[in-house]
């Protein structure tokens, strides 16, 4: 193919399209990731996508690309593979999964919530899918074995239930709008421990670390601790709208005579109204940390630090991908 006559062939699509230093150029950024309506695509679609920007990187674009045309295929083709290991990711553990997947299973989790059984299978549905999520979005390019996937999940998924039949319990003891609230803190201290349990290997081999331009520097687990504390931050502040503002909104509903006529209506409403904030909450709270996360030179590790300074004396900053 020849070289396009619309577009010029210096547009850095390795960055995002909005200024990733700003909360509003994240913002908008991950709306466009999100967009649930990506996980709709055709695999046709898909590799069109993969194609235009593979080409694009070596110099090649399709007659009549226009520049918009390129930032869709782009964003098409980071919704679907990994940053860093190229490969496509599985479906529900894309970003763009996030809220057609959270708003079902949190508003389940917020209606089923007063038996042991209801608690015990939701809470065992949304670790599962936490840990499919947090596998698929982690950082770096190293595999995991099955073995050690199996560990984690495991762990992660009985810390979690455990946890959240704890809170159930005492629970019990306190005012049924307090007992709405459970989930949300279950869900809350479950993420702090899945989501470290999946990325274990991060935290024991490191991630990369690169340079401004890209150029990788070594292996860092201190990066790695950085990257996970944020995605922890950042996932239970995005749970936080979806189950803190419905509580209130559904104890007053199912006072009213709609909701006792026609009680099965409860979790379809329930989810409707976790979905309506997870629309907001999943992209904003991305946005809290930069995806291209980074850290100083002097607080890697001692023989990092050293590597660095021999190749690179002035170097101050590496950068990661935190993963999400």
């Amino acid at each position: 193919m020849a070289p396009s006559e619309h577009i010029p062939l210096d547009i850095n699509i390795k960055e995002p399209r909005w200024d990733q230093s700003t909360f509003v150029g994240r913002a908008n950024h991950f709306f466009t990731v999100t967009d649930p309506r990506n996980i709709l695509l055709s695999d046709a679609s898909l590799e069109n996508a993969r194609k235009i920007v593979h080409d694009y990187r070596q110099g090649i674009v399709p007659p009549g690309l226009t520049e918009d045309e390129l930032w869709r295929a782009k964003y098409i083709y980071d919704s679907a593979f990994h940053p860093d290991t190229g490969e496509k990711m599985f479906v529900i553990g894309r970003m763009s999964a996030q809220v057609p997947m959270n708003m079902t299973i949190t508003g389940c989790m917020m209606t089923f919530y007063r038996t042991t059984p209801a608690v015990l299978f939701w809470q065992w549905v949304n670790q599962s899918f936490n840990a499919v999520v947090n596998y698929t979005n982690r950082s770096g390019d190293a595999p995991i074995t099955v073995s050690q996937l199996g560990t984690a999940y495991v762990s992660a998924t009985t810390g979690a239930v455990a946890t959240a039949l704890g809170l159930n319990s005492l629970a019990k003891r306190v005012s049924p709008l307090v007992g709405r609230f459970v989930p949300f803190a279950a869900v809350a201290s479950a993420n702090c421990i899945n989501i470290p349990l999946m990325r274990q290997r991060e935290l024991k081999f490191g991630i990369p670390v690169t340079d401004e331009d890209g150029n990788r520097l070594g292996d860092s687990s201190k990066a790695a601790q950085q990257a996970i504390a944020q995605v922890v931050i950042s996932r239970i502040l995005m749970a936080a709208p979806g189950m803190a503002i419905p509580p209130f909104i559904m104890n007053t509903l199912e006072k009213k005579a709609f909701l006792k006529k026609f009680p099965w209506m409860s979790a379809p409403i329930q989810v409707g109204l976790v979905g309506i904030c997870l629309v907001f909450a999943t992209p904003l709270c991305c946005a809290l940390f930069p995806q291209k996360s980074s850290m100083s030179v002097s607080r890697l590790e001692p023989e990092l630090q050293a590597r660095i300074k021999e190749k690179s004396p002035g170097l101050e900053r590496v950068y990661f991908n935190k993963g999400l």
